[in-house]
């Protein structure tokens, strides 16, 4: 039997990931300062035992300005390495390829974990030792309705945020990285410049799509330079806006084409975060055709996104050639061992599975089999050993 799509590895670079199941970026909002501990060692760590090829650390702050909520994992210094690197570490040990996440949350910055509430903090709602501030982005358009207006950064100032990013690129290569990925996607800063909704500049930074892709370009270029030659660089866009009026599909491609000759080795197609609601279709893989579309377009490995929840449906996006990599989040949540189930359904074998564990589990299967499905009421369902004659 050939070994399924899903389950082949795939080199970028220098990098071979052993399958092409991978765990998006998801934001836990549980740190202080930046520093991780032993929550996100356990978190992502289930990840890489579960079997994933490519398991990424969330949303990453390149500034402490640059944090989404005050509960951010950072990049912005060097204290932050340590915990980080020992994530990495184990990833690595266990078989996962790390990744991590470079972000800027621009105009969604200083706004309250989800479990506290919507909307941005302040003096009366901020947890004890949580201090706000005062979001950035290109125009200082509010994120949506009620919402503060953020302050629209100065062009003197880009270059202090781009260095931010290389800056956090050169940390994560310290702690043991082997990929990258620059967010630009979900209404964060560099979505932002992207977008013709929150983008509304009159310098070289705004207006035609040239000038809004400039200042993103110019952070992935300043990023790529930094990054080894031999390990590889993704970028995570938003396909399109949550609403038709904003970013098309079309603008995407042509934000691509100018990465891959950055030298952008995959693109993370998402969609969403700027606009209300979501305008488009929805449904089972509903982002996937715009990872096809790009990288059909482009000419450049892409990795799905958007309701991927069984293995057969992952595997499909892989051997239609829609996509190159399938990363799934809330999937992963839900079952952290989703990429061993998914090879256990593929090839009806255990051999994924760490020794810990399959050769129990293969041993356990057997027996199951021969005993049939509990069907209760009974808890207990024993079946007598078969007698042995007397000599």
């Amino acid at each position: 039997m050939s070994t399924p799509q899903l389950l082949q590895p795939l080199t970028l670079r220098g990098v071979t990931l052993p399958n092409r199941l991978a765990v998006a970026p998801m934001c836990q909002y549980c740190v202080s300062d930046g520093v991780v501990g032993d929550y996100h060692l356990v978190h992502l760590g289930r990840f890489a035992l579960g079997g994933f090829g490519l398991v990424m650390v969330e949303a990453t702050g390149v500034t402490a300005d640059g944090r989404i909520s005050p509960g951010d994992v950072g990049l912005w210094n060097d204290e932050q390495v340590p915990g980080l690197a020992r994530v990495a570490a184990f990833l690595r040990e266990h078989g996962s390829v790390a990744a991590i996440q470079l972000a800027h949350a621009g105009g969604k910055g200083s706004t309250l974990r989800p479990w506290d509430g919507d909307g941005p903090v302040t003096a009366e709602n901020a947890r004890p030792g949580d201090v706000p501030w005062t979001p950035v982005s290109p125009s200082g358009v509010p994120m949506g309705e009620g919402w503060p207006a953020p302050r629209a950064l100065t062009t003197e100032e880009l270059p202090g945020v781009r260095d931010a990013f290389v800056a956090a690129a050169r940390r994560a290569l310290t702690a043991g990285f082997q990929v990258a990925e620059v967010h630009t996607a979900h209404g964060y800063l560099l979505n932002e410049f992207l977008s013709p909704l929150t983008n509304t500049r009159t310098d070289a930074y705004g207006g035609s799509l040239e000038n809004r892709m400039r200042f993103p370009l110019e952070v992935v270029e300043a990023v790529r330079a930094v990054w080894p030659a031999d390990l590889p660089l993704m970028v995570r866009v938003s396909a399109v806006d949550a609403t038709r009026e904003g970013t098309t599909l079309a603008d995407t491609i042509a934000f691509c084409r100018e990465l891959k000759a950055l030298g952008v080795d995959a693109i993370d197609v998402s969609g969403g975060g700027i606009g209300t609601g979501w305008e488009h279709p929805i449904g089972y893989g509903y982002q996937v055709p715009f990872a096809a579309a790009i990288k059909e377009q482009v000419g450049i490995p892409t990795m799905a996104v958007g309701l991927v929840v069984d293995p057969q449906q992952a595997d499909a996006v892989v051997a239609t050639g829609q996509a190159d990599l399938v990363a799934v989040a809330r999937e992963a949540q839900d079952d952290a061992n989703f990429a061993l189930h998914a090879a256990r359904a593929l090839t009806s074998s255990y051999d994924a599975y760490p020794v810990q564990a399959g050769p129990r589990l293969a041993s356990r299967d057997r027996l199951l089999g021969r005993l049939g499905p509990w069907t209760g009421p009974d808890p207990v369902r024993v079946h007598e050993p078969a007698s042995t004659p007397r000599g």
